[in-house]
């Protein structure tokens, strides 16, 4: 009975130690679309704002003229080339690219679809994160591809129309690397 009674107590131990051994092999959490959102957003949130670059077409320059952005001063003899002063509201929206506060419009002919000028917001804004998506594994970690959009919030609506005409980059593809970090997933780059 003594054997029987010892191998019980053993077994029973042993069962006891697997199980606490079990339980402290914990695998890592998983890492959510919305998690890995937050996380790419908070970065954003906490990183200085930036101001864009909006390249302005023929259309522009008319939606601009239009929204009373800028002046023509001067219009030369062949027609399409002008001269237009930045106006009091539109310098307190935008910069020019090359400093001073008038626009140079120097197209190659009357239908030059390619002839742009940039201008800078002076506003100031985070970029948006949106669309996470493949978070897949990359050795201890996990990398997840999302879009970083240009973030136009703060600007007036003709601006904004301006800058959704053909020519600006409003969204990036990006990729974001997480790693475990006390049992936790957290950001560790973005690319």
């Amino acid at each position: 009975m003594k054997k029987t009674g010892k191998l019980q107590t053993f077994g029973a131990l042993a069962l006891l130690g697997a199980g606490l051994l079990v339980a402290g092999c914990k695998s890592a959490p998983e890492l959510t679309q919305a998690d890995a959102l937050s996380m790419i957003q908070a970065k954003y949130d906490q990183s200085p704002g930036v101001t864009t670059d909006i390249v302005v077409n023929d259309l522009g320059m008319r939606q601009g003229y239009t929204a009373k952005y800028w002046g023509e001063v001067k219009k030369f003899p062949n027609g399409y080339w002008g001269d237009f002063k930045l106006t009091d509201d539109a310098k307190k929206v935008v910069k020019l690219a090359g400093g001073g506060d008038t626009i140079e419009w120097r197209p190659n002919g009357p239908d030059d679809s390619k002839y742009v000028i940039t201008v800078t917001t002076i506003a100031t804004s985070h970029p948006k994160a949106r669309d996470v998506r493949d978070i897949q594994d990359l050795g201890n970690g996990k990398i997840a591809t999302y879009t970083e959009a240009v973030n136009l919030d703060a600007l007036p609506g003709p601006l904004q129309t301006i800058a959704h005409n053909p020519g600006n980059q409003l969204t990036t593809m990006r990729h974001a690397n997480f790693v475990l970090t006390n049992g936790a997933w957290t950001l560790q780059s973005v690319q």
